[in-house]
C-alpha cells in the first residue's frame, strides 16, 4: 500500500503499517462516501465488517442505497460482486452451485453465486430456511461442499444480506444460526432532509440516474489482496486485557439480563472484538479502547438477543434494553 500518499492524519499509532493502512481505509471511506449520501454510520460499519472479515445483515426500506452501497464497495477494490435475489421458489443449488453433465459426458461445476468476492443477498428472509441453510458453510468456512467435494472460496469473501422491515407477508425468519453467523445488524435509515436533496440532485444530472456513472469504472482503489493485507494489519491493533474483560462482561450480562429471554453466545464476544480492533484502525488508532466497544455494542449484539414478552408488552426495543445494559457495566480506565 506504499502507493497510497495521502494527506489524512493518522491519530495515534506509531507503527508504520498501521499509519499506511488507516491513511488506505480513510480513503476508501471518503470514496463511498462520495456516491453514497447520508449514510456515513452506515458505511462506517460496512468498512468495519469488511475490515474484520465478518459478515452484515442490512435492514432498511426500499430505496435507502443498500444495492448502491455493496456495489460501490466492490468496485473500490476491484473485486467481484454478484447479486442474488433470494425468494420463495429458491433452492440451494441456486446459491452454492451444483455438478452437471456437459456435452463431453463429464461432470463439471457450474459455480453458484457464493463464488464471488462481495455477495449482496437481497431480500433473504423471503427463501425458506433450508435455501438459507446454504449460506451457513459459506459464511462460517468460506467454502462449498458439493457431492463430497469442498471447494474454497476466493478471498476476501463477504455476505451482505438485506431484508425490508415492513413487509412480513412471505418472508421466513431467520434462524439463530444463520443470525449468529453475520458480525452486525445494520439499520439502515431514510436520508435527513438536507441528505435527500443532495441525492435527488446527484441522481437527476447524472447519466441513467445512476451515481455509479459519474465513478470511473475501472478506477478501483485497493486490489483484493491489498483488502487482505488490510485485514492482517486489523489483526495487529493491540488489545488490552481490561478491554477483553469489558466486552466478555458485556455479552455476559445479556444471558442474565431481566429484559431479555435469550442471551447472545460467546461468538458475539469474539465479533466484538474483532470489530472493535477494525473500528479503531478506521479511527487511526492503533489500539481499542472501551468507547470502540460501545460504538459497536448495538450493532453486534441486536441480532443475537431476544427480547422478553413483558418489555415487548411495554413497547420496549431490543436496542433500548442493549444501552441500558451498556449503561450499567463498567467500563475499564485505560
Amino acid at each position: 500500500m506504499s502507493e497510497f500518499d495521502l494527506n489524512i492524519p493518522v491519530h495515534t499509532s506509531q507503527n508504520p503499517a498501521i499509519q499506511q493502512a488507516a491513511k488506505a481505509v480513510q480513503y476508501l471511506q471518503q470514496r463511498l462516501r462520495s456516491v453514497v449520501i447520508g449514510q456515513e454510520d452506515v458505511i462506517d460499519q460496512v468498512i468495519t465488517a469488511l475490515l474484520a472479515g465478518g459478515h452484515v445483515l442490512l435492514e432498511g426500506v426500499p430505496g435507502v442505497g443498500k444495492t448502491l452501497l455493496v456495489r460501490t464497495l466492490a468496485q473500490t477494490f476491484g473485486g467481484h460482486f454478484k447479486r442474488l435475489q433470494f425468494t420463495p421458489d429458491l433452492m440451494p443449488s441456486d446459491v452454492t452451485g451444483h455438478y452437471m453433465f456437459d456435452h463431453n459426458k463429464q461432470f463439471v461445476l457450474r459455480e453458484g453465486p457464493v463464488f464471488t468476492n462481495l455477495l449482496l443477498a437481497d431480500e433473504i428472509n423471503r427463501a425458506p430456511a433450508k435455501t438459507q441453510a446454504a449460506l451457513l458453510e459459506v459464511m462460517q468456512e468460506q467454502a462449498v461442499t458439493l457431492d463430497g467435494k469442498t471447494h474454497t472460496l476466493n478471498a476476501p469473501f463477504m455476505v451482505l444480506a438485506t431484508q425490508n422491515p415492513i413487509e412480513q407477508e412471505g418472508t421466513y425468519p431467520l434462524p439463530e444460526a444463520q443470525l449468529d453467523r453475520f458480525m452486525f445488524k445494520i439499520m439502515m435509515q431514510y436520508p435527513n432532509i438536507q441528505d435527500e436533496k443532495r441525492m435527488v440532485q446527484a441522481v437527476t444530472s447524472s447519466p441513467n440516474n445512476d451515481l455509479l456513472q459519474n465513478q470511473n469504472q475501472n478506477s478501483s482503489l485497493l486490489s483484493s489482496q491489498q483488502i487482505i493485507s488490510l485485514q492482517k494489519v486489523t489483526q495487529q491493533i493491540t488489545v488490552d486485557p481490561q478491554i477483553i474483560d469489558y466486552a466478555v462482561r458485556l455479552v455476559n450480562s445479556t444471558r442474565q439480563w431481566h429484559g431479555l429471554s435469550v442471551g447472545a453466545g460467546p461468538r458475539a464476544s469474539i465479533a466484538l472484538i474483532s470489530s472493535a480492533r477494525a473500528q479503531a484502525l478506521l479511527q487511526g488508532n492503533g489500539f481499542v479502547t472501551p468507547d470502540h466497544i460501545r460504538q459497536l455494542w448495538l450493532p453486534v449484539l441486536r441480532h443475537r438477543v431476544r427480547l422478553s414478552t413483558e418489555m415487548e408488552m411495554e413497547g420496549q426495543s431490543v436496542d433500548d434494553v442493549l444501552k441500558d445494559i451498556a449503561n450499567h457495566t463498567d467500563a475499564p480506565r485505560l
